[in-house]
C-alpha cells in the first residue's frame, strides 16, 4: 500500500513510501471512520505512522490535533520530525513547562504537541484566555497509553483523558506497546472492537529472545555497577565481534560516561575489534563533537547518550550508530521512549536507579519492556537479543515480566483526593452526582469493573464517597444539600497543582507573618519532598550547611532544607550537588505556590516575603542583592556585584544611571540596556498634599493621600497605619490610587502616619514613607 496513493496530500509528512503489514491493518479504522481507536503493537513495528495518519485526517477536516507525548524530550524530538507538516504548510507548537507560552501561536496551531501533565494544567485552566485552545482539539493522540501503568504519572493521563473528553469531546487514538488488557483501555476510550486492535509479536519486524541473567552482589554498590557492567559486556561481546551493535541502559547521566569509559578499556584488553578505530575519515568527523569526552569515546565506537548533551551531539551520536559506526552505546532510558535506535543486542544494566525526590526506585515494568523492545534491527537481523542484569532475588519477577508481559492497572486511587479536589475546584463537579458520574468516567472503574471481585465497584464507589467527606473536613470543598463547590484552599491546591497537606501546611503558616527560616522549614517539610532521604555520604556535608538547625527534623527534610539554604547563597556543598537541581525547581514551583497562599490567607506582606525568598533560592544572592533580580538583564553575578557597589534597589539603580553602573564595573551597553530595564519596574511617588502638621485635640481633619506610580505595572498592597494601627489596606494594580487617611486629634500627643506600597508578586522590598502629626 503506496503512500503517496493512500494519502496523496500528506504523502511528504512520511519518512517512507509504503505502509508495513501492521499500519496497512489499522489504516481503514483510522482514515474510513471517526470512531475511537486503541492499537497494541512490539515496539519498532511502526506505531508512529498511525499516529500520523489520525493527523492527517484530521489537518484534511480542518481540526486541530494534539499529540501526548510520554516525555518532555519527545516533545521536542516531534517538533523536529515534524517540520515535514510545517513544509506542507501546518504549524506546530510545541508547550511544554519549560517554555513560555504563546497562547495566540497555541490557539492558531494545526498540531499540538503535549506531556501528560501540560494538558492537564491546560485543561484546569481552560476557561481562561491562555488556555482555552485546549478545547479546540477535534482529536487526541495518545503516544504510548500504557503510561497509565505508572504508579507516579498514570493517574494524570487518566484523568486529563477524561477531563478532556468532557470538554471538547475530541477523537482519540491511542497506541501502546504491547498489553494484556488491551480491551479494558478500548472499553474506557469506548473505542469499538473493529478499532481495537491487538497486534501480537509477530508483528515485530525482527523476532526477540529476551532473558534474565543474574550477577554476584556484593556489598559494595559501587562494585557492583562494575560487576554488572561486566556482565554486559560478555552479553555484548560476541555482537560487537559479529559487527553487530549493542545498546545498554544504565541508571543515570553520569553512569553512561563512566560506563563508556569503562568499556572502551575493557574492550580493548580483550582485543574486541571495531571497524571506528582505524576509520581516519570517522576520526575527523568527531572533531564536530562539542564533548571532548563523548568525542575521546566515540573514536573507539563507544559513545553515550542522555539529555544533557546537546542537540548536535545526540543528533551524530545517533546518526553515526544507525550507520554502524557506534558499535557500543550507553543511554538512560529516555532514548527507549524516543528516537527510534535499534540494536541487535539490548541489555539492561541498571534495573534500580536514585531519584532526587524518591530514593533508590526500581525501573518502571514500562521502561524495562520498552528498553528490551530496542532489540533487534529491522533489515539487518533475524532477531534481536534482550537481556536483564540483576540481582537473583529479582529475577524471577522479571522472568514473570517477559513471561506475561504487564496489564496495564489504574493508579487512580493513589492520588483520589487531589484530582476529586482539582475537578471540584474546575467546576466540573457540581453535585454528589456528579462525583460518581466522573468516577464512571476513568479507567480505575473500568479495572474495577472487570475485577474477579464482585464488590471491586462499590468499594470503588466506597472509596470516593470517604474521599469527599476528608475533603469537606480538612476545609478543601464545602457541600450544601447535594451540592459541592471548592473553597479558596481547594482552588489554590488544584491551581498549583500541590498535594492536599502540603496546600494545608500553606495555608496554616499563613497569618504568623512567617521569616525567612520559617518559609524555607515550611517549603522543605512539603509532602512533595516525603519520599527524600539522606544518603550517609551527605550527612556531614547537610550539617555544615545548617549546624544545629532543624535537629529535629527528618533527615530527608533536613538535606531538602540544606539544599534551598545553600541555594540562597550559591554555595551548594558537592556533596548534595546531584539532587540540587531537581529539588530547588520543585522548590521554586512550591514557593510561587506559597506565595499565592500567604497572598491570599496572610496579605500582601508575606507574600512578598516569598518572593524575595524564591529570588534568593533562584538566583543564590544575598538578601541585599535580591530585588535587583527582577530587572531583565541582571542575573545573580551582576546583582551581587552591584550590591556590593551599594546599589541595591531598582531605584537604587535608576538614580545610579549609566554612569553610575560603569563606575560600577559595567560595560556601558549593558549599562544603558540595565537602567533601561529598571524602568520598566514599578516607581513609586507618595503625595501627601497639603498634609497638617498639628491638629488640635478632639478635632477630625479628613485628608488624603495619592499613590502613583511612573513606570511599569504591578500589582501592589497598599496600608495605612497610625502610631502601627491599621486605618486602611486595600489592593491595587498601580497607576494611580487615592486613599482616605483621616487626621484625628485623639489621646496621643504625636500621631505617626505610615503610608506602605507592598508588592506581592516581586521582590522589592516594600515602600514605607511617613508624616507625623503633633496633637495640641
Amino acid at each position: 500500500m503506496n503512500v503517496a496513493e493512500t494519502v496523496p496530500e500528506f504523502a511528504d509528512a512520511f519518512a517512507f513510501e509504503s505502509f508495513n503489514r501492521m499500519q496497512r491493518e489499522a489504516l481503514p479504522a483510522i482514515l474510513e471512520g471517526d470512531e475511537n481507536v486503541v492499537a497494541s503493537a512490539p515496539t519498532a513495528s511502526g506505531k508512529t505512522a498511525l499516529a500520523e495518519l489520525a493527523i492527517c485526517k484530521c489537518l484534511d477536516a480542518g481540526g486541530t490535533a494534539l499529540f501526548i507525548a510520554p516525555l518532555r524530550a519527545l516533545t521536542n524530538e516531534k517538533e523536529s520530525e515534524w517540520e515535514r507538516f510545517e513544509d506542507l504548510g501546518y504549524s506546530v507548537y510545541v508547550v511544554t513547562g519549560e517554555r513560555d507560552l504563546n497562547p495566540r501561536r497555541a490557539e492558531r496551531a494545526d498540531i499540538l504537541v503535549m506531556t501528560p501533565e501540560k494538558v492537564d494544567s491546560a485543561t484546569r485552566k481552560h476557561d481562561s484566555p491562555r488556555y482555552g485552545f485546549i478545547t479546540d482539539v477535534a482529536c487526541c493522540v495518545i503516544d504510548e497509553v500504557h503510561l497509565l501503568d505508572s504508579e507516579r504519572r498514570g493517574s494524570v493521563l487518566e484523568v486529563t483523558i477524561s477531563r478532556l473528553r468532557r470538554l471538547s469531546a475530541p477523537r482519540i487514538v491511542a497506541l501502546s506497546a504491547t498489553m494484556p488488557n488491551v480491551d479494558e483501555v478500548a472499553a474506557w476510550l469506548d473505542a469499538p472492537p473493529e478499532t481495537t486492535f491487538d497486534f501480537g509479536e509477530e508483528y515485530r519486524p525482527v523476532e526477540l529472545e529476551a532473558d534474565v541473567r543474574t550477577y554476584t552482589h556484593g556489598e559494595n554498590a559501587f562494585a557492583d555497577k562494575y560487576r554488572r557492567l561486566y556482565r554486559a559486556l560478555d552479553l555484548a561481546e560476541e555482537h560487537i565481534r559479529d559487527d553487530g551493535q549493542a545498546l545498554v541502559f544504565v541508571a543515570s547521566r553520569q553512569d553512561t560516561v563512566r560506563a563508556a569509559e569503562k568499556a572502551r578499556d575493557e574492550l580493548a584488553s580483550r582485543d574486541v575489534p571495531i571497524g571506528a578505530r582505524g576509520d581516519y575519515d570517522f576520526h575527523t568527523e568527531t572533531q564536530i563533537l562539542e564533548n571532548q569526552t563523548l568525542r575521546n569515546s566515540a573514536l573507539d565506537g563507544v559513545a553515550f547518550h542522555h539529555a544533557g548533551l546537546s542537540k548536535s551531539d545526540k543528533d551524530h551520536v545517533e546518526e553515526w550508530f544507525r550507520q554502524g559506526k557506534i558499535q557500543l552505546l550507553f543511554s538512560t532510558s529516555t532514548l527507549a521512549w524516543g528516537v527510534n535506535l535499534p540494536a541487535r543486542c539490548v541489555v539492561i544494566r541498571d534495573t534500580k536507579y536514585h531519584d532526587p525526590l524518591e530514593g533508590e526506585v526500581d525501573m518502571s515494568p514500562l521502561d524495562v519492556l520498552q528498553m528490551l523492545g530496542r532489540a533487534g534491527r529491522p533489515g539487518y537481523d533475524d532477531a534481536g537479543y534482550a537481556h536483564v542484569v540483576c540481582d537473583g532475588s529479582d529475577a524471577e519477577k522479571y522472568r514473570r515480566l517477559l513471561r506475561d508481559g504487564k496489564a496495564i492497572e489504574s493508579h487512580l486511587t493513589a492520588d483520589l483526593d487531589t484530582h476529586l479536589n482539582a475537578e471540584i475546584a474546575m467546576g466540573t463537579i457540581g453535585d454528589v452526582g456528579d462525583v460518581m458520574d466522573w468516577l464512571e468516567t476513568t479507567f480505575g472503574f473500568v479495572r474495577a469493573r472487570s475485577s474477579s471481585n464482585p464488590d471491586a465497584v462499590e468499594e470503588l464507589r466506597e472509596r470516593v464517597r470517604e474521599t469527599l467527606a476528608e475533603l469537606r473536613e480538612r476545609g478543601f470543598v464545602a457541600t450544601d444539600d447535594l451540592r459541592v463547590s471548592a473553597t479558596p484552599l481547594g482552588t489554590l491546591a488544584s491551581a498549583y497543582y500541590l498535594r492536599l497537606p502540603t496546600a494545608s501546611r500553606f495555608e496554616e503558616l499563613a497569618g504568623t507573618d512567617p521569616d525567612t527560616d520559617e518559609i524555607l522549614e515550611t517549603v522543605a517539610a512539603s509532602a512533595e519532598f516525603d519520599s527524600v532521604n539522606a544518603r550517609q555520604a551527605e550527612r556531614d556535608a547537610i550539617d555544615d550547611v545548617l549546624g544545629t538547625r532543624g535537629s529535629d527534623l527528618d533527615s530527608g527534610v533536613r538535606k531538602v532544607l540544606a539544599i534551598l539554604e545553600a541555594s540562597t547563597t550559591g554555595s551548594t556543598p558537592t556533596e548534595l550537588g546531584s539532587d540540587a537541581w531537581v529539588i530547588r525547581q520543585n522548590a521554586l514551583r512550591l514557593l510561587a505556590a506559597l506565595r499565592a497562599f500567604l497572598d491570599r490567607f496572610g496579605g500582601p506582606r508575606e507574600a512578598n516575603r516569598a518572593s524575595c525568598v524564591a529570588a534568593r533560592v533562584e538566583n543564590g544572592v544575598s538578601e541585599d542583592a535580591a530585588a535587583l533580580t527582577a530587572i531583565d538583564g541582571v542575573g545573580p553575578g551582576r546583582a551581587s556585584k552591584l550590591a556590593g557597589e551599594g546599589i541595591e534597589t531598582p531605584a537604587d539603580l535608576v538614580a545610579a544611571g549609566t554612569a553610575g553602573l560603569v563606575d560600577a564595573g559595567l560595560s556601558e551597553g549593558v549599562a544603558e540596556r540595565v537602567v533601561e530595564s529598571a524602568r520598566e519596574l514599578p516607581r513609586i511617588d507618595v503625595e501627601w498634599g497639603e498634609f497638617p502638621e498639628r491638629i488640635a485635640r478632639g478635632e477630625n481633619d479628613p485628608r488624603e493621600v495619592t499613590i502613583t506610580n511612573h513606570a511599569g505595572g504591578a500589582r501592589a498592597g497598599i496600608r495605612v497605619t497610625v502610631n502601627d494601627v491599621e486605618m486602611t489596606a486595600t489592593d491595587s494594580y498601580l497607576g494611580s490610587e487615592t486613599v482616605p487617611v483621616p487626621v484625628f486629634g485623639g489621646d496621643p500627643d504625636t500621631l505617626t502616619f505610615a503610608v506602605e506600597v507592598i508588592f506581592p508578586e516581586l521582590p522589592l522590598e516594600p515602600i514605607t514613607e511617613t508624616r507625623t502629626v503633633w496633637v495640641d
